[in-house]
């Protein structure tokens, strides 16, 4: 499970490799004493959640992992004079390193549905039913950026306990849920609670940001549980705490179906991920933009800049166009678009609707996967200038897709030589070079050049490094 922190503090992400989720539902009595009222029949006093959690719990299982980590050497080997005889490369040994997660059968012949950072550099996974039985795991597809895992168990043809999906988009704030899975290790358990928000797109825990926020309790271990509606059906993976101690604050995070079906029906296809891109670049209409423009309502996405021969090009999209939804699901973020466009499969058409100059479009837009032009062109750079020793490619839009970044053209930095120019200059691998002494870079031969013509061997460059959009003067 991934805590993440809260103010006055920097958030705190941390993984937790662990199996399920405790506790239990407070059902909330009406604020107005008048409208209190006692059980009427002994069907009132009795009621409860477990036939739903007989009838999920033989799908949940406890994954185990063990991935080899290497130990600290001995701090004798620091010593400069057994620096003479190893240099910098210290005897490291390899220890075994065990760790708990949770998952979810999806399919009766033995598909998982987990966490990635669950299975994340396992040598061996073992899954363990509900009734004790042990499988070895193997990993049909692994996406990091979704934190999605799928995995096979092989029961020689036995069809095992699976549940179905429901539809998170259905989901209401208020909505009862319960979380199954294995905290801190004591065992299966169930928690309950309600859904406590939707579109959760702040909490940068994946590169998708789109989560159902749940107070049902969860815990290190519940990692790749699912969340489960009252009729029994997944609408979320477990997969993250807000959390300043580690523990419940009855604050945790789920993804939604919707993206989990979309990675799960490329794992049965037997494929490799490619999501659609639309090729622009924007951001959110927040209320000064949307009172400078006119608009009536706060949200959606405004348009600042479409690659030519893109996707959204082809649909018709301008420049400032506001996007508001797709296929009537509402966009009020640019996370949100992405998340939407990420769970809907290649080659189909969609509806757009859009705002252009205040009067509302339907743009109809064919779903297709990034361009892989320019061609990457991997270059180590030479010569006198602050990027000496920086390895770098061109930043196509598959390439930016592969990184999880919006920018959709620049130079981007893959690695960096220690003790070279570049690496005392602080540039690091990700970096996206954007400009150099005000001349947009958008490939690796632009950049040589501009490296070439420093005035007075001096250069202001503006880089991109994650949301943070860094601006340097660098000299020789």
């Amino acid at each position: 499970m991934i805590p993440v922190g809260v103010k006055p503090n920097p958030a705190i992400l941390e993984f937790f490799l662990g199996v399920s989720v405790c506790a239990a539902v407070a059902v909330a009595t009406p604020a107005i004493a008048d409208e209190k009222k006692a059980p009427k029949s002994r069907t009132q006093i009795t009621l409860s959640y477990a036939p739903v959690v007989k009838r999920v719990s033989p799908a949940v299982v406890n994954i185990q992992t063990q991935r080899m980590d290497f130990a600290a050497s001995s701090p004798m080997f620091r010593d400069p004079f057994f620096r003479r005889f190893f240099g910098n490369q210290e005897p490291r040994a390899q220890r075994p390193h065990r760790s708990l997660g949770s998952g979810v059968i999806i399919r009766p012949h033995g598909m998982i549905v987990t966490n990635n950072h669950v299975i994340r550099g396992a040598a061996a996974i073992k899954v363990i039913l509900a009734d004790k039985r042990e499988f070895a795991a193997n990993i049909v597809l692994k996406d990091k950026r979704t934190d999605l895992a799928i995995l096979k168990i092989d029961g020689g043809g036995e069809k095992f306990p699976f549940l179905k999906f429901g539809d998170a988009d259905g989901l209401e704030i208020g909505d009862l849920v319960l979380a199954f899975g294995n905290p801190f290790g004591v065992g299966q358990t169930v928690t309950g609670g309600i859904v406590s928000a939707l579109a959760r797109t702040e909490i940068g825990i994946t590169d998708y940001r789109f989560f159902i926020q749940t107070d049902a309790a969860i815990n290190p271990g519940n990692s790749g549980g699912p969340l489960i509606t009252m009729d029994g059906r997944v609408v979320g993976i477990n997969t993250a705490i807000y959390s300043r101690s580690g523990g419940s604050v009855g604050i945790g995070f789920a993804i939604p179906s919707t993206m989990v079906q979309a990675v799960l029906r490329v794992a049965e296809k037997g494929g490799k991920l490619k999501r659609p891109w639309l090729g622009i670049s924007g951001q959110a209409v927040n209320a000064e933009i949307a009172k400078a423009l006119g608009l009536r309502r706060v949200g959606g996405v405004i348009v600042r800049e479409v690659v030519a021969g893109s996707p959204g090009a082809k649909a018709g999209l301008q420049v400032n166009d506001i996007i508001v939804s797709i296929n009537d699901r509402e966009v009020n973020d640019i996370q949100a678009l992405r998340f939407r466009l990420a769970t809907m499969e290649l080659g189909i058409t969609v509806r757009l609707a859009i705002v252009r100059s205040n009067k509302p479009r339907i743009l109809r837009l064919v779903l297709q996967g990034a361009s892989g032009i320019p061609s990457r062109r991997l270059t180590i750079l030479t010569g006198q200038h602050p990027m000496q020793g920086a390895q770098v490619e061109n930043l196509s839009p598959t390439h930016a897709d592969d990184l999880g970044v919006q920018e959709t053209n620049g130079v981007v930095v893959r690695r960096i030589r220690r003790r070279s120019v570049s690496h005392y200059n602080g540039f690091r691998p990700g970096d996206i070079v954007l400009e150099i002494n005000g001349k947009r870079i958008k490939t690796v031969g632009q950049l040589q050049n501009a490296l070439r013509l420093g005035d007075d061997y001096s250069w202001h460059f503006i880089v991109r490094r994650g949301r943070l959009l860094i601006r340097r003067r660098l000299s020789l």
